[in-house]
């Protein structure tokens, strides 16, 4: 019976968990969460936050583990990579190149080196000169070097807006610089492809839309759609670079996205890139008729020969529509009456909904709740998922015990 290791067990992994066990793999589940969704489904679970390396490693070893898989979260792959290394198991990246995927600034200067577009940008230190942000055009988007999940990134409009916010955007980072770039309103996406012997497949290219939440926050994700409505604009462009990425890289097998702008009049401009799949939206892939994440990252641990296989005849342009709507809520609100959201999971088109807050809950900006709500909804056009989103749009509100709604209000895409 081979022995997987799946680092990580919150929501987002319980299908691949399951998946493994069906298969007949013994799963052995390890992070930081004694009590999350996904220990109870597996066959042994370790509470050893995913940080500790070392810790992980010898448990990989004292299990016999033959195999060791994660995604959806860049500092899970970051911990994986390591991981692997030090249990002599196998892994689709290594930790020398590791940097080029999770240092914004090495990152950065590896896009302009293959001459890959990207915001013009600088690392500063707190006690920077003005002279080091000549050329860069207000506003910018600030963020710390090494962090993920927005913490610490902001929208400024100044010089010395920046000296004000810096120990604000890197408090939860160890390296004490951060990154500024020209902020991008361009149209945005998300890109998710897999690298099979050398070669970028492409799974999906979605579009990304946001909705502005107030002063100095970057907008907010609020709706995905899969796929693209401009795939064919971009599908070439963006795909070459990646290409160019992963050959840079070294990277030969496993996951590889990318978020990124494009102008009709500019081009592709590269956000980031990142060893992994998004998380919250790979179902989207399945939902249109695409191929499930779970089973691409079982085979490429047990059977190679089967990911060549999925690739052989496999198209982005998917049969059917899908997107997934995110509610944000307010910080320091307390969600109380969710009976709207309730009814709003009932209507067709709803494939599924996650309620992240219990009612009395207080929302907590970047907690373990990265939403207050989220939907995924189905259809056969881009019209029908429209008309869905809007209608949801409209109606949905949650409300703390004097009827104040706790989310932000989203909005559409154009």
């Amino acid at each position: 019976m081979h022995r997987l290791v799946i680092l990580g067990s919150l929501g987002e992994l319980v299908q691949l968990i399951q998946m493994a066990k069906s298969r007949g793999i013994y799963t052995i589940v390890c992070d930081g969460y004694p009590n999350s969704k996904g220990k109870s489904y597996a066959d042994k679970a370790y509470d050893i936050a995913v940080g500790n390396i070392d810790a992980i490693a010898a448990m990989c070893i004292k299990e016999k583990a033959d195999g060791i898989i994660t995604s959806f979260s860049d500092y899970m792959f970051e911990c994986m990579v390591k991981i692997a290394k030090k249990a002599n198991l196998k892994c689709y990246f290594d930790t020398e190149h590791l940097p080029l995927y999770r240092d914004k600034t090495k990152m950065k200067n590896m896009l302009c080196q293959l001459g890959i577009s990207t915001p013009a940008h600088r690392c500063v230190e707190k006690n920077f000169s003005d002279s080091e942000l000549e050329g860069i055009q207000f506003p910018v988007v600030v963020k710390p070097i090494d962090k993920y999940g927005s913490r610490g990134v902001e929208v400024l409009n100044s010089i010395q807006e920046i000296r004000q916010r810096f120990d604000h955007t890197c408090a939860t980072s160890d390296i004490k610089k951060i990154l500024v770039e020209e902020y991008h309103d361009g149209f945005e996406f998300n890109m998710m492809t897999w690298v099979l012997h050398g070669k970028v497949q492409v799974i999906s290219i979605a579009d990304r839309e946001k909705t502005d939440v107030g002063q100095r926050q970057i907008p907010v994700s609020s709706r995905n759609v899969y796929p693209s409505k401009r795939i064919d604009s971009v599908i070439d462009d963006a795909t070459s670079i990646l290409q160019k990425v992963a050959d840079y890289t070294g990277q030969q097998e496993g996951p590889l996205s990318m978020q990124f702008f494009w102008k009709p009049e500019t081009g592709v401009s590269v956000c980031e890139v990142a060893g992994r799949f998004f998380g919250y939206e790979h179902e989207l892939v399945d939902y249109c008729g695409g191929l499930c994440m779970e089973k691409l990252l079982l085979d490429y641990v047990y059977d190679e020969k089967a990911v060549e296989e999925t690739f052989s005849d496999y198209s982005p342009y998917f049969s059917k529509i899908s997107a997934v709507l995110y509610f944000h809520g307010k910080p320091g609100m307390t969600v109380v009456n969710q009976q709207v959201a309730q009814e709003l999971s009932k209507i067709p088109g709803v494939a599924e909904t996650w309620l992240f807050y219990k009612s009395g809950e207080e929302i907590i900006l970047h907690g373990s709740n990265p939403y207050v709500a989220r939907y995924y909804i189905t259809g056969n056009s881009r019209e029908e998922i429209d008309k869905l989103t809007e209608y949801f749009f409209r109606h949905m509100t949650i409300t703390d015990a004097d009827g104040n709604d706790v989310l932000y209000k989203n909005r559409i895409g154009s």
